[in-house]
């Protein structure tokens, strides 16, 4: 696996609902949203990209508003403990409710965290190498699966003993993405499922001020 994320989604209602309608990006919300949460930084805009992209290098923001939904992609959402995102970006107004996803195919992490009205509902992070970083809140449904075995990262006739999970954490972030927001980036992909491609998202050039403030 290749892909990589690193973004928050706020939404009102369901996701995935309000991607299959091949929203229109409001312009100018985006830019509202994005100075609201980032208000010392310089923005410059850059070329849109879309949603099959959402890990943009440190200097750069990937940022979407729709009606009802705001994606938001930066480094600051790649961390190993959800639950100790900034309360900067917790605030219910943006939408009730917040997704966290974040995973990485070169080491073999993957997050998320879901917020309800600003209170964290359920937290997960896990690698390879680091074990279960965190794991707050009961487990989701679509979770169930891959901790009870049923989608191992071993072949059954190898000899698993050097692997900590019973699956694969970039498995189990294909399943997450499929569930919040109906898409995937790698894995089984058919007709049922949105084309993240088809939902475009604005890029911003970000930089801090030279100057400090006495």
């Amino acid at each position: 696996m290749g892909a990589k994320t690193w973004m928050l989604v706020y939404c009102n209602e369901s996701v995935s609902e309000a991607l299959r309608t091949n929203p229109e990006l409001d312009r100018v919300a985006t830019v509202e949203f994005v100075k609201k949460l980032f208000p010392s930084e310089t923005l410059k805009p850059l070329s849109d990209v879309d949603l099959s992209y959402t890990c943009p290098p440190d200097d750069e923001l990937i940022v979407g508003c729709f009606s009802g939904l705001n994606i938001i992609a930066a480094k600051e959402f790649a961390i190993d403990y959800p639950s100790k995102l900034s309360a900067q970006f917790l605030d219910p107004a943006l939408g009730n409710t917040l997704y966290l996803h974040a995973m990485h195919s070169t080491v073999d992490w993957f997050a998320y965290a879901i917020w309800r009205d600003g209170k964290l509902q359920r937290s997960l992070s896990l690698s390879p190498d680091s074990g279960v970083l965190e794991d707050i809140g009961t487990k989701l449904t679509f979770e169930e699966p891959y901790w009870n075995g049923q989608h191992p990262a071993i072949d059954p006739e190898e000899d698993d003993s050097a692997y900590p999970f019973v699956f694969h954490p970039l498995e189990l972030a294909e399943s997450a993405l499929l569930e919040f927001f109906g898409y995937q980036l790698e894995g089984v992909i058919d007709s049922s499922q949105i084309e993240p491609e088809r939902i475009p998202l604005m890029r911003f050039k970000r930089s801090r001020p030279w100057w400090k403030l006495w």
